[in-house]
């Protein structure tokens, strides 16, 4: 099995993470749209049927290849998720 360059997945994540909060914050069909995209390939890339599933394989993966540093670093203080997510 391919395994994902770790630089692109952590880009892709924080691509991920930014779409979410400028839909949050206003909705907008092109912002969507790359949501959409971006969701599709981080599935792809990480054999995932689901974004949640794919975002969990995601961090996995930074974690076992060390390119994690700065997201592990970023988590939320009480549940302790990524900040991806």
């Amino acid at each position: 099995m391919l395994v994902p360059d770790p630089k692109v997945v952590r880009t892709l994540l924080t691509r991920y993470a930014s779409l979410k909060i400028a839909q949050a914050e206003r909705e907008r069909a092109e912002t969507a749209r790359e949501l959409e995209d971006v969701s599709y390939t981080l599935c792809v890339m990480m054999g995932a049927t689901s974004i949640h599933d794919a975002i969990a394989r995601a961090d996995a993966l930074l974690l076992t290849t060390g390119g994690a540093s700065d997201v592990t670093s970023q988590t939320d203080g009480d549940s302790g998720l990524s900040l991806a997510v």
